[in-house]
């Protein structure tokens, strides 16, 4: 993680602007989020056998003036590198780039990412590429994220912006000067509990974790309070006791964080807590008891459409009969006359 009292901000001498444009010349903070490194990461692992490193496109979120961006995305660009030239599929890039933008209004194109540490004359033609004017980061300087993917090692992750060298113009788009930016891993408590499952996988042999339920997620929970809890209790008797060197600043860290406690006594909290677990389950039994009236209700309304279905199909076959019944009765009436009019001629 790089310190940012650690750097030295230069002002970067850009070339002439296009009209009403400024150029930005105030020093960056970069902001990466885990899910941009999960993906590069994802993309070294499928790299190909003969190929060192991979680039990607960086996409995320700039702040008015330049200064503060925050790398949210990213994607594979396809490319061949040999010891002689470096070609990058500039029509794949800009295809994406418009896809993504269509699907995230909101995010815009902040610069590139390598697989590797090394900085070279390529590695300045793909930062001047995503530097232009037009499709590129312009008049903002676009951002080279390194991460080293290197096999047994730690994961190593550095980010720059370049600045022209005093060079001719044929070797402009070669060329440029690496300067280091501050950055830093910036993550949510929902990415912190995904972070933590994830790394928990690596003490088993399968490398698998299971995916724990909430009662266990607030039972560790729990259990790290309480274990930070006696680590701060032993380090302030060991003070106490002149076994330890004692520090100023921690221990106003301490003063600090004990005095946004709240001021209650420990019954009301546990009064408090057991309330609100009553209020819990009452609301988990009202919610099972909605879900089972309206899977009755549905069943009724199921059954009731059935049986009406049945009794107008019934309805309609004894009308029919009834009908038939009515009919017969007429030829009945038709045969009395027949035989009152053969009495009268006999």
């Amino acid at each position: 993680m790089a310190d940012k009292d650690s750097f030295l901000h230069l002002a970067r001498p850009l070339g002439p602007a296009p009209v009403g444009a400024q150029p930005s010349t105030a020093p960056l903070n970069v902001v990466v989020q885990p899910q941009a490194i999960f993906s590069i990461l994802d993309h070294a692992l499928r790299r190909p056998a003969d190929q060192d490193r991979v680039i990607g496109t960086l996409l995320g979120t700039r702040s008015e003036d330049g200064t503060e961006v925050e790398i949210r995305n990213c994607y594979a660009v396809p490319h061949t590198e040999t010891a002689e030239q470096v070609e990058v599929d500039m029509d794949y890039q800009k295809q994406m780039l418009q896809l993504h933008l269509r699907a995230n209004p909101r995010e815009v194109l902040v610069g590139w990412y390598a697989t590797s540490s090394d900085l070279n004359t390529f590695s300045a033609l793909i930062q001047n590429f995503y530097g232009q004017q037009g499709d590129g980061t312009w008049p903002h300087p676009a951002v080279h994220l390194t991460v080293s993917t290197v096999p047994g090692q730690e994961i190593e992750s550095r980010t720059y912006i370049s600045a022209p060298i005093g060079v001719t113009a044929e070797r402009a788009a070669d060329s440029c000067l690496f300067i280091p930016v501050p950055h830093e891993l910036k993550y949510g408590e929902a990415e912190k509990s995904g972070l933590e499952l994830i790394s928990s996988a690596k003490d088993r042999e399968d490398r698998s974790q299971p995916i724990i339920t909430d009662l266990e997620a607030l039972e560790r929970a729990i259990q790290h309070v309480l274990e930070m809890l006696e680590r701060v209790s032993n380090y302030v008797n060991n003070v106490l006791d002149e076994e330890a060197e004692p520090s100023s600043a921690l221990g106003q860290y301490l003063m600090n964080a004990l005095s946004l406690a709240p001021k209650v006594d420990a019954a009301d909290i546990e009064r408090d807590f057991n309330n609100h677990i009553q209020d819990v389950l009452v609301v988990s039994y009202l919610a099972n008891t909605i879900r089972t009236q309206i899977d009755l209700s549905n069943r009724l309304a199921t059954a009731a459409l059935t049986l009406g279905t049945g009794d107008a199909l019934a309805g309609e076959g004894e009308q029919q009969r009834g009908g038939d019944r009515q009919r017969g009765g007429r030829g009945g009436r038709g045969g009395g006359q027949g035989r009152q009019q053969r009495q009268q001629e006999a």
